[in-house]
């Protein structure tokens, strides 16, 4: 997250990164996120809700800063997160997504985008650690579209898989 302005508010911030991927009670996040594929696997964080006993899969992104394009968004994020450079960025949608996370509530606005990492050596990677902007840790990894499709992976935000699947 970029340093605001001299003189400027401070930003929103997040609570606990991947771990509290919702801003204060009573705000709507705007947040944007990238689809990457692999054959037929999709590049996503492995998150957890604890108190739903959830293992759960989001593509990577972020919140849209004050003023960025969302897909900027997504360039920062990829390369802040994963340190990854991404290509042929493509708009597929948006999605809005109400929803509990550990026992709290969120509510986002994602901008869906697809795209296509530089370095081809990441499609061979089955797991990428990426990193925080709290320092902390995240695993991001292929997980097939057959698995996610079936159920037994859940795929958020709400509405995505539907949306590749068009």
């Amino acid at each position: 997250m970029r340093a605001p302005a001299p003189g400027a508010p401070a930003p929103a911030r997040e609570e606990g990164g991947r771990r509290g991927i919702f801003l204060k009670a009573g705000r709507v996040r705007a947040i944007a996120i990238c689809v990457l594929r692999h054959g037929d696997d999709i590049f996503v964080f492995e998150g957890h809700d604890v108190s739903k006993g959830e293992t759960f899969y989001r593509p990577l992104g972020g919140t849209i800063e004050f003023g960025e394009h969302s897909s900027q968004t997504v360039l920062r994020e990829m390369r802040e997160e994963i340190n990854a450079e991404i290509v042929n960025l493509r708009y597929l949608g948006a999605l809005e997504n109400i929803f509990t996370h550990d026992g709290k509530p969120g509510h986002e606005i994602a901008l869906v985008y697809a795209g296509d990492f530089t370095d081809a050596n990441l499609y061979d990677q089955a797991v990428v650690m990426g990193q925080e902007d709290d320092g902390g840790q995240f695993k991001a990894l292929w997980k097939p579209l057959a698995e996610i499709a079936s159920g037994r992976s859940p795929l958020y935000p709400t509405g995505l898989l539907e949306l590749l699947l068009k």
